[in-house]
């Protein structure tokens, strides 16, 4: 049997955007909610977010729903982590959370919408942890806390099962994310005896698939390697460039500090001119 990546965006989106108990299981292993905030009903809503941004494109999420308290709930799964995505990611929230508002209604009756991002990219380099949970907080007292907006980032290829100890069901979802992909031949058995990750799998089957599909799951592919490519081109450009304005800096001082040994010894301005190649004026701001 052979299966697809669950972290493509068709793929993922068939396995969690027409699913709601699936949808419900996932959400409860990894949002921070306690026994009383477990989610118990969903309904899925349009995921396309308004105003529009970005030359006029609509900002589209991937899953979104909200539960029989009013909570809304906002699932994105991404490749490449940048700066642009944080925020909008914090769009898509406020978006939310302010369009529950109705004419004469109470802000008491806004309800908390909770973000869900699952990152297929390393972005917080000086920690090994690779669950983010954000919420409105104090700056000097982390106990006083703002209701209404929470926001949690999930670093994939950071996780590994021994990472956690006693939730489950956050584990194997997890393991789900990050274990199966088109070289996948064997499925493990924990993962198939959970009733929504069993399903889950099944949908990752090749087999269901159509092969327009399929054409679209290997161009988000190579859409991801360009990306990628592209953001390394990125990457090793500014190192050079940072490289060669540090040899530049570098120089600089040295001239500087050859000046200033020279201007020590009594010598004249010409000649430290033309040694150095500094200007007359960065001679006279150095003496």
């Amino acid at each position: 049997m052979k299966y697809l990546d669950p972290k493509a965006d068709l793929t993922f989106k068939k396995i969690f955007g027409n699913h709601p108990k699936r949808l419900i299981s996932l959400l409860n292993a990894l949002l921070p909610l306690s026994e009383e905030e477990q989610i118990h009903e969903i309904e899925y809503l349009p995921t396309e977010l308004v105003p529009q941004l970005e030359g006029g494109k609509n900002t589209i999420v991937d899953v979104l729903c909200t539960d029989v308290r009013g909570r809304k709930f906002c699932v994105e799964m991404q490749m490449e982590w940048s700066d642009a995505f944080q925020q909008r990611v914090l769009f898509n929230a406020s978006k939310l959370y302010v369009s529950q508002a109705k004419k004469g209604g109470k802000y008491s009756e806004l309800q908390p919408v909770y973000s869900l991002n699952l990152i297929n990219d390393i972005f917080a380099h000086d920690t090994p942890d690779f669950i983010h949970n954000y919420r409105i907080v104090h700056d000097k007292d982390s106990n006083k806390v703002i209701e209404g907006l929470h926001f949690t980032f999930i670093e994939l290829p950071k996780f590994t099962p021994h990472s956690i100890a006693d939730k489950r069901m956050m584990v194997l979802w997890l393991r789900f994310l990050t274990e199966i992909n088109s070289n996948t031949k064997e499925i493990p058995s924990d993962l198939l005896n959970d009733p929504e990750i069993g399903k889950a799998v099944e949908d990752l089957e090749v087999s269901g698939f159509t092969d327009a599909e399929l054409r679209a799951y290997d161009k988000f592919w190579d859409s991801v390697s360009v990306e990628r490519t592209l953001l390394d081109d990125r990457y090793q450009k500014g190192m050079e460039e940072g490289m060669a304005k540090g040899e530049e800096v570098g120089k600089s001082q040295r001239s500087i500090e050859i000046a200033k040994n020279m201007l020590a010894k009594g010598m004249d301005e010409a000649t430290i001119q033309e040694i150095t190649g500094l200007t007359e004026d960065q001679i006279l701001q150095i003496q």
